[in-house]
């Protein structure tokens, strides 16, 4: 008896100490939620993509204008090796697009450096030995896209993926006996397209505008004191007038090939340049027929290169494009505008209008890039 009166009050007594714990908890504030730090978001990167490459080429039959020499039996020789040391960025980012790319191009022997002429010749006459003429030749391209700058796909529209503002300049410098030099800018617009295999096509009707070239063919002094602005410039620069260019170029992986060598790609460019008036404007120098000095349409062009992806194919997708060993095929007529059937002294011997095969360039190019 004394035992189940115990148990009833132990309960009832645990029972008043829970309703009593109950009632403050009612009348006491909820603990405040605790807070947990969301981790901070990155930044998006500036550059959306961001390609540096290193490339040696090598490019069989190049030729440079005016650099050839006399074979035994009286054929001319215009042609010269070149190796091709070259760096490239291409980037994306939000508005548009920026291409640049330096070349350092070595000649053989059959296009020599200063002091030697292009044949070969010391300035008082005696045949000599020069090593080849190392050039530097840069290109720069931007971009900024219609779609980007008013936030639309109204430049959108089938194959056509957009279209751009583009600016860009061209530099080039050579430390030949003729020390050419060349210094454009252009302007004008790019209609990109889409090709199959995420493929792209670019075409680009420019504008370009000569800011000063070098010619020491016209300077007064080279050949003859002459008389400025009758017979030579004085000190060599030229101005061009303004043309047009149109520029394009495309890419596209093979990705119709069954997948155990789906490691090939094709790409290549085309630019085609506009007259830009006579090479010369002296009185004295200027001519018809094989001795005209006037300038024609530049064709340059590598219509086909086929790149095999080393890096894919050795060290698996992951590694795509970061070797890439590629061969080409390279096509440039009237080089740098000059005449190659006419322009006396360069594209043609003065004394005999015969060809020295040095303005027009049919070379095969083999090459390999690494990316960094």
């Amino acid at each position: 008896m004394h035992f189940a009166k115990l148990v009833s009050r132990t309960v009832l007594a645990i029972g008043l100490i829970a309703l009593s714990c109950a009632a403050k908890a009612a009348d006491e504030p909820a603990p405040a939620p605790v807070k947990v730090k969301a981790p901070p978001v990155a930044d998006a990167p500036f550059f959306i993509v961001n390609d540096n490459r290193l490339t040696y080429s090598y490019q069989f039959t190049a030729t440079d204008p005016g650099a050839f020499s006399t074979r035994p039996d009286g054929t001319i020789n215009g042609t010269t090796a070149k190796q091709v040391y070259s760096f490239t960025h291409f980037d994306i980012w939000a508005y548009g697009t920026n291409f640049f790319n330096v070349d350092m191009l070595k000649s053989g022997h059959n296009d020599p450096a200063s002091p030697c002429s292009p044949a070969g010749v010391l300035p008082f006459g005696p045949q000599g030995t020069c090593a080849g003429q190392t050039e530097f030749y840069a290109i720069e391209r931007s971009t900024l896209g219609w779609n980007e700058l008013f936030n639309t796909t109204a430049f959108k529209a089938g194959p056509l993926r957009n279209i751009s503002f583009e600016a860009g300049v061209d530099l080039g410098a050579g430390n030949s006996y003729y020390a050419p030099t060349t210094n454009n800018v252009v302007a004008g617009l790019q209609f990109a397209f889409d090709l199959p295999y995420k493929g792209y096509f670019n075409v680009a009707p420019l504008a370009v505008f000569g800011l000063a070239s070098h010619k020491s063919f016209l300077q007064c002094g080279l050949f003859s004191p002459g008389t400025p602005g009758v017979t030579c410039i004085a000190d060599g620069n030229r101005v061009f007038p303004a043309t047009w260019r149109i520029e394009t170029n495309y890419y596209m992986d093979l990705g119709f090939l069954p997948e155990s060598v789906r490691y090939f790609a094709i790409s290549g460019r085309v630019s085609l340049t506009g007259e830009k008036g006579d090479i010369n404007t002296l009185p004295a120098l200027s001519g018809v027929g094989r001795f005209s000095n006037a300038s024609k349409m530049e064709l340059n062009s590598e219509p086909i290169r086929l790149t095999f992806d080393a890096g894919k194919a050795f060290m698996g997708a992951k590694y795509s494009h970061f070797v890439d060993v590629w061969v080409a095929y390279r096509y440039w007529h009237n080089k740098y505008g000059l005449d190659s059937n006419a322009t006396p002294g360069t594209c043609t011997v003065a004394a005999t209008g015969v060809s020295t095969n040095s303005c027009t360039e049919k070379s095969a190019s083999a090459g390999i890039s690494v990316k960094f």
